[in-house]
């Protein structure tokens, strides 16, 4: 990954990373980083971390603007939120399979389209940008980036 590459996926997402070696984790796929001639961290730890995140950021916004639903309905529409599908849509949108560092072998089976590798990154990306910068990033990442402005939760 250049230096353009990297320029133009912080534009693109709205952040720029103080430490850029962050970026290049939450971007790094397994099969790149078991490949490469040196140990590399690749993106599934950030990738657990952005998840919980999200669903944080996502359950205090549903809590926050919908006084009256129960427990349940809460969990009810998190899940809907948060889901593979809805997170690979919005990663695809913002054409990260383009910046994915990925195996031999996963990128002749299309491993830079697959909704699973996608919806990861992006949950590694939000991983990447708390631990970069802070929460407040994060939901304005979240908020420009996977529910825009007008999106009702």
């Amino acid at each position: 990954m250049n230096k353009d590459d990297i320029e133009l996926l912080e534009k693109k997402i709205g952040y720029t990373f103080a430490n850029k070696s962050l970026l290049k984790t939450a971007l790094t796929h397994k099969t790149f980083a078991f490949e490469a001639n040196t140990p590399l961290e690749y993106n599934e730890r950030l990738e657990f971390l952005g998840d919980s995140i999200l669903n944080s950021v996502v359950a205090e916004q549903l809590y926050k603007s919908n006084k009256y639903f129960s427990e349940g309905e809460l969990t009810r529409r998190r899940a809907i939120l948060v889901n593979n599908n809805f997170l690979a849509t919005k990663a695809k949108e913002l054409n990260i399979g383009r910046f994915l560092l990925l195996g031999k072998g996963e990128m002749k089976q299309n491993g830079a389209s697959n909704p699973t590798n996608l919806a990861n990154t992006l949950e590694a990306l939000i991983g990447a940008i708390y631990l970069d910068s802070d929460i407040e990033n994060v939901r304005k990442f979240i908020s420009s980036n996977v529910f825009n402005e007008n999106y009702q939760f």
